[in-house]
């Protein structure tokens, strides 16, 4: 069976939908059969899959609320091996939707045995947010990878995301972990970018990835054409990145342990 990876942090803005897109593109390109599920209403590793966001009956949301089968919601991607659950815009509205649910925080992980037999990743990307989508996704995940952006305010509100992965730990996956912390949008023109790391690094440790992910403009363009940045810019200096951090994350596995972070 392969690893469920959620993507995650509360935080927008950091890099957490280019790192699902781009990493699940470079282990497929790397032979890998991946899957990625978009848990984000606003559908943005949908888009830049090439996919559109469904209208109905064919996305992620109809698995959760509906109990649509997985496999019958997944779709082919432009790379070779990559497949997606698409997001829906109706996914807004799940969290109210299912509050009344029993065991609503497992829907997501009851819905995947039936399809993680055919892939060796399967990467969820999770809303910006800690709430029940979130949770679900943490759930049904085997480990959690944190981007971090490389800003003042970075490690502002990981305590909480940590807090929130131990809680689904205690309560609901005691097998979750974390597989680790990717520092993204790094500035190499900027003393704050290096203090930044180094400051992550002292906190967490072993938990960060020796991969680094640049501020590159490669990477804000490749979204607006629906490609991963290994068909849109494969020379660029963020395609080498994601293509290290694809590498570092298959050598390391799902589980490492959290450092500093516990």
């Amino acid at each position: 069976m392969g690893q469920t990876i959620a993507c995650a942090n509360q935080k927008g803005g950091v890099g957490k939908t280019t790192t699902v897109v781009n990493v699940a593109a470079y282990l497929a390109v790397d032979g890998a059969r991946v899957l990625v599920i978009d848990l984000d209403p606003q559908g943005n590793a949908t888009s830049g899959l090439g996919a559109m966001r469904a209208t109905e009956g064919a996305s992620v949301y109809d698995a959760l609320v509906n109990d649509v089968p997985l496999h019958d919601l997944v779709v082919p991607t432009g790379v070779p091996g990559l497949h997606l659950v698409a997001s829906s815009i109706a996914l807004a509205g799940a969290e109210v939707e299912l509050v009344a649910v029993p065991q609503r925080e497992r829907r997501l992980a009851r819905l995947l045995p039936p399809v993680a037999q055919a892939y060796d990743y399967i990467f969820v990307d999770c809303p910006p947010s800690l709430g029940l989508l979130t949770v679900n996704a943490l759930t049904a995940a085997d480990a959690v990878l944190v981007p971090l952006q490389c800003e003042y305010y970075a490690l502002e509100g990981l305590s909480q995301l940590i807090a929130t992965i131990h809680l689904v730990r205690d309560h609901l996956n005691p097998a979750l972990a974390v597989n680790g912390v990717v520092l993204t949008m790094f500035d190499a023109r900027t003393n704050l970018s290096a203090e930044v790391a180094a400051e992550v690094r002292r906190h967490l440790a072993d938990a960060v990835y020796q991969t680094v992910v640049p501020r590159s403009v490669r990477l804000a363009e490749a979204p607006s054409h629906g490609r991963p940045i290994a068909q849109y810019a494969p020379e660029s200096r963020g395609a080498a990145a994601y293509r290290a951090l694809a590498t570092e994350l298959h050598g390391r596995g799902a589980r490492h342990a959290v450092g500093g972070a516990t």
